[in-house]
């Protein structure tokens, strides 16, 4: 770095409440301005006037944003409202962040390498140490006074060389690596794997603005509730994204909810605090709102009713004073709801006993009874089941959705299926159908329709499902994730199954949608074998849980909500939080 560049960046770091505005054009297609008003060396964020756009649609409406230091806040809003391409803003610095605040977005997963997990992440801690020594020797040449000077040293202090290992590896094991995990290459590890090697990398740096979107997607329940654990304590500033109540009661401070208005509004507390502050403040404003509403008509009443009298007339002009002032001063606005997102599976046959029966069925993918997943098991499920399976990673869960569904078959053993047996099978792999350059209209006309003629119904079909208005013709590549995983659940409903088979199904779904979700399979009168890290989903509709672990399935003698505390209470014996 020249002389003269690095005096323009101490000038830059040492200027109090500087006013720095910036309007930039993202490669990505978003497009973001914003007005730093904190101090360029203080340790919060402050930005006035944020405005976002992306593919030339408005996102977000000129607003303040305020991260502060030891604040957690949990990002809100309908799936399709920009919260990803918000943290993708703030992470490519759209707007005017400090250049000591360093950021991490958990976006994509650690590259496919030689190294495994724990030598990736030794690896990202040293890059992270020369940054900060660099980054250190720079400022103290140009102003050897400046405030942000403090909070580097403070972050070169935490990342002690000394103990990079010991910490790496509790936190590889706390979101689910075992032992031989460890001792893989991560070019050997799937998508998922290297997706938690990749916050494994981000919760070791512990950067000082962290954004995480979905960080629970590709971990278990075990893994979920380290993870809550774990950033309950985040002692910086953590923006998260996630369709989990339980997640979000467990993590956030504050809540950032991106309203249909486009703008943020600020809420103090978790996720339940949030429901009722919302819920108390939309009451309110509704009283305000009736009130006056009734005011103004009992008013207007009386000025039409004035009739040509002076001494009548002089009235009816005073009275009208009195709307003028109210309006003047801004009158409360009517509460508009959001609408709430329903929809059903469609009716199916029912089905006598037995549906699908399980006989001393042994499982190997190398079809060597010596590495066997599942050994001698002997299960049976009805037409009405409501079943959770829960268990560690590896233990097998999809692996037995594949073996009921007839993807894979028994090593040794017999799985029976009723003739008349439909699988609703929803998976990571069920997108795969999806052409990018596709429309959803399109997509399920090809799929289902007859032509043309048919496209009203199908229309309909999709806006059941929340994909309505333009987005029915917008090409699935433009799509939120959230979107895209409505527009299967369209196309699940049209194979009208009599057995869902459900493997994580929230993932990058919004709360609403979730609800949704919980009310149609409730309301579904076939059979449900669900597997999920989002515990409110399964409280809401599992009335069984089994355990996957050891080869073996078999009934949790409780509710998901004992299982959650016999995780914590093994994670805490073994000094893992």
């Amino acid at each position: 770095m020249s002389k003269n560049a690095k005096a323009k960046r101490g000038a830059a770091s040492s200027a109090a409440k500087e006013v720095a505005k910036e309007v930039l054009n993202d490669e990505n297609g978003f497009r973001g301005s914003g007005v730093l008003t904190s101090n360029k060396t203080a340790r919060d964020i402050k930005i006035e006037q944020f405005a976002l756009s992306a593919y030339g649609r408005s996102i977000i409406k000129e607003c303040s944003i305020e991260l502060n230091v030891g604040n957690r806040y949990g990002l809100l809003g309908r799936n399709g409202s920009g919260k990803s391409t918000f943290l993708k803003s703030l992470a490519a610095r759209d707007v005017p962040i400090p250049e000591h605040v360093d950021i991490f977005l958990l976006e994509n997963e650690a590259p496919a390498t030689d190294m495994t997990p724990l030598e990736y992440v030794l690896s990202e801690a040293n890059k992270e140490v020369e940054r900060l020594e660099q980054q250190i020797a720079e400022l103290t040449e140009v102003d050897p006074e400046c405030d942000a000077l403090g909070m580097l040293y403070s972050r070169l202090d935490d990342l002690d060389p000394a103990f990079f290992e010991v910490k790496a590896g509790k936190i590889l094991h706390g979101i689910g690596f075992t032992k031989a995990m460890l001792a893989k290459a991560t070019k050997d590890m799937s998508g998922g794997w290297r997706m938690r090697v990749a916050l494994a990398r981000a919760l070791f740096v512990k950067p000082h603005l962290l954004l995480l979107d979905e960080p629970t997607n590709h971990l278990d329940l075990e893994a979920c509730v380290w993870l809550e654990r774990y950033l309950a304590t985040y002692d910086r500033i953590l923006v998260v994204v996630s369709h989990s109540q339980d997640f979000l009661n467990g993590v956030c401070s504050n809540i950032m909810h991106l309203t249909p208005k486009q703008v943020f509004q600020l809420y103090g507390g978790n996720y339940d605090t949030f429901v009722q502050t919302k819920e108390e403040l939309e009451t309110n404003q509704m009283k305000r709102f009736e009130k006056e509403q009734a005011d103004i008509a009992h008013i207007k009443k009386f000025i039409s009713s004035c009739g040509t009298y002076a001494n009548l007339v002089r009235q009816g002009k005073s009275k009208q004073k009195i709307i003028d002032k109210m309006e003047e001063r801004g009158l409360t606005e009517e509460v508009v709801k959001e609408q709430v997102f329903l929809f059903t599976f469609p009716e199916c046959e029912k089905l006598p006993p037995p549906v699908l029966a399980f006989t001393d069925v042994s499982f190997a993918y190398s079809g060597e009874m010596k590495d066997c997943l599942y050994r001698k098991l002997n299960l049976g499920i009805h037409s009405d089941s409501r079943i959770a399976l829960v268990g560690p990673n590896g233990a097998g869960k999809s692996t037995l959705l594949k073996l009921m569904t007839g993807e894979l078959v028994p090593t040794e053993g017999d799985i029976n299926r009723h003739s008349h047996l439909r699988f609703g099978f929803f998976n990571q792999h069920i997108g795969d159908i999806l052409d990018p350059e596709d429309v959803p209209l399109e997509f399920m006309m090809r799929l289902f329709g007859e032509g043309k003629r048919e496209e009203q119904k199908w229309r309909g079909a999709l806006g059941k499902f929340g994909i309505s208005g333009l987005i029915q013709t917008t090409q699935i590549k433009k799509l939120s994730d959230g979107q895209k995983r409505r527009l299967m659940f369209c196309y699940l409903a049209q194979k009208t199954p009599n057995m869902l088979l459900l493997d994580e199904p929230t993932n990058h779904l919004d709360i609403e949608t979730i609800d949704a979700l919980a009310l149609a399979i409730q309301q579904f009168p076939g059979g449900v074998v669900l597997v999920s890290h989002d515990f409110r989903l399964i409280e809401q509709v599992a009335e069984e849980i089994w355990l996957c672990d050891k080869k073996t399935v078999k009934p949790f003698p409780g509710d998901i909500s004992a299982y959650k505390k016999s995780l914590i209470s093994v994670m805490e014996s073994e000094d893992r939080l």
